[in-house]
């Protein structure tokens, strides 16, 4: 399946700031990038972050006054339907080295303060089984609030109040996984048929020697979703860092399935 993307950003930035952007869509074994091109109008400049950040496709912009940003691209995804029902969790000491940061807490999943209720209301099943559960649980007792979260809402928080958006609704996913030692990670994405349109958070879990997605919000299936970053929370995924002040103008997403070639 190809799926079309294109992403407009337009703020004014009323000081000179530092801006990191992670907007492009991340090559990968399942997700092939056939085209994409991304724009900056306005007084700033991009840089190509190098060294060993796998996390996603990221630019420093140095950024002043009004700035759009726009990026458009072409992806193939090849990610077939994968049910997580009877996948195993490794013992924590098989797992992979640059899976273990996927075990601790973090700024915005403190897995360790869920630790407890996590461990008994989950007690029932193991691995991929655990995961289905726990996202049913957050499914069944979580309404979808736009506006109940702020930038500074963790994944405590979200468990307490019972509401949220996306990203809380995979923070809290993610802590209940670490918790119980099922490594999970958030990543971020572009959604196939969210309404509304918009940049999407979801959650990978490691399982059977893979990381699986899932969308604990149930607002995409894992077939329908392109990658652009992933991390350990919010923090790691953030479509757009700014380093000082910013204004939103506008921002707006549009993801479409291409007719295949011929038809």
């Amino acid at each position: 399946m190809q799926i079309q993307i294109d992403a407009l950003l337009e703020y004014f930035l009323p000081q000179p700031s530092d801006v990191l952007l992670a907007v492009e869509a991340l090559p990968m074994e399942d997700q092939h990038v056939l085209s994409d091109n991304l724009e900056v109008s306005g007084p700033s400049n991009l840089r190509v972050v190098n060294g060993l950040d796998q996390m996603g496709r990221r630019r420093w912009m140095e950024a002043n006054g009004n700035v759009s940003i726009s990026y458009r691209a072409v992806v193939e995804v090849t990610r077939a339907p994968v049910s997580l029902a009877g996948k195993f969790v490794p013992p924590r000491r098989e797992l992979p080295a640059e899976v273990i940061p996927f075990l601790f807490p973090s700024r915005y999943c403190e897995s360790d303060r869920l630790e407890r209720y996590a461990m008994r209301r989950f007690s029932g099943a193991v691995g991929g089984d655990q995961v289905m559960m726990m996202a049913e649980w957050i499914h069944n007792n979580f309404d979808y609030v736009p506006g109940a979260s702020t930038e500074t809402t963790t994944a405590t928080d979200s468990f307490l109040s019972r509401q949220g958006v996306c990203r809380d609704y995979a923070h809290v996913l993610i802590s209940f996984c670490r918790a119980v030692g099922i490594p999970a990670r958030m990543v971020s994405a572009y959604a196939l048929g969210l309404q509304p349109p918009d940049f999407h958070a979801v959650v990978e879990v490691w399982l059977d020697g893979d990381w699986h997605l899932v969308d604990p919000a149930r607002m995409s299936a894992p077939e329908n979703l392109v990658r652009i970053a992933f991390g350990r929370d919010a923090t790691d995924i953030s479509f757009m860092t700014i380093f000082g002040m910013a204004e939103l103008n506008n921002q707006w997403v549009s993801v479409s399935e291409l007719a295949p070639p011929g038809s």
